[in-house]
């Protein structure tokens, strides 16, 4: 997912290697080269790195690990952690089942819901910035226009053409998280049947909150086909969904 912008305004774009994949922040206006956002950026990245220490699923010592291997008890560990994990429940619950981050061979996994989060807390730390924003990482992008006609236009990658643009939307202040099989394969679980999914091979969901729009991406995946009914359920969402076969259906839901 790419955040592309044809203006004059002043503009600059910070990348950095976090969570195992490229995160990146925009920042589009007379703020782009500013003291203060310099170090704003650089306490965004380092809550990223904060919050992989705390809750990657790969790191031997994270609280996330320690809790899994029955070292931990959820109620002494940290804030963010007991966070997640009731944000787990309500995901579980919103979704009516379709993500479910128990439904794995080595237990709790927020791995489907951590990266929406965190880069909502990427968001929020950038919000003093006086100009427009935007925060991407692995799919997901929060963005945030100073004025309220103002946008961003998004890329949304072709899953079988990655070089491809499958299409480009406009957002102002919300956000766009897109989940699939293009950049890491089959990787997202039915969890009915704790398999790969099939049938969707890309859902991408336009919100106000990236981490809803994350977790709702997800579950569209491990849906399959059904997604292309549920989808109407998702007020205040609009979206695409690449299927199997290539075919594509579009959703756009009132508030």
């Amino acid at each position: 997912m790419t955040a592309v912008d044809a203006s004059a305004a002043p503009r600059r774009a910070w990348v950095e290697h976090h969570m195992g994949m490229p995160w990146s922040v925009h920042v589009r206006g007379e703020a782009a080269h500013d003291e203060l956002t310099e170090r704003l950026v650089a306490q965004a990245f380092a809550e990223v790195d904060r919050i992989d220490a705390l809750l990657s699923p790969f790191r031997d010592d994270s609280e996330l690990s320690r809790l899994r291997r029955g070292e931990l008890a959820l109620a002494d560990a940290a804030p963010e952690l007991q966070e997640v994990e009731r944000l787990c429940r309500a995901a579980l619950a919103r979704t009516l089942g379709w993500f479910d981050a128990w439904r794995w061979r080595d237990g709790f996994d927020p791995t489907g819901l951590v990266k929406g989060w965190a880069v909502a807390r990427a968001a929020r730390i950038l919000e003093p910035i006086a100009s427009d924003v935007a925060v991407d990482a692995g799919g997901d992008l929060a963005a945030r226009c100073v004025d309220p006609d103002g946008t961003w236009l998004v890329g949304v990658e072709d899953p079988v053409d990655r070089t491809r643009v499958l299409a480009t939307v406009p957002v102002g202040t919300g956000a766009v998280a897109t989940s699939g099989t293009a950049a890491r394969g089959s990787h997202i679980a039915d969890p009915r049947t704790g398999v790969a999914a099939t049938g969707v091979r890309q859902a991408t969901v336009i919100g106000p909150s990236v981490l809803w729009a994350d977790v709702f991406a997800t579950a569209a995946v491990a849906q399959g086909v059904t997604a292309v009914d549920r989808v109407h359920e998702l007020h205040g969402t609009s979206g695409v969904l690449v299927l199997d076969d290539g075919s594509t259906h579009a959703w756009s839901n009132p508030v």
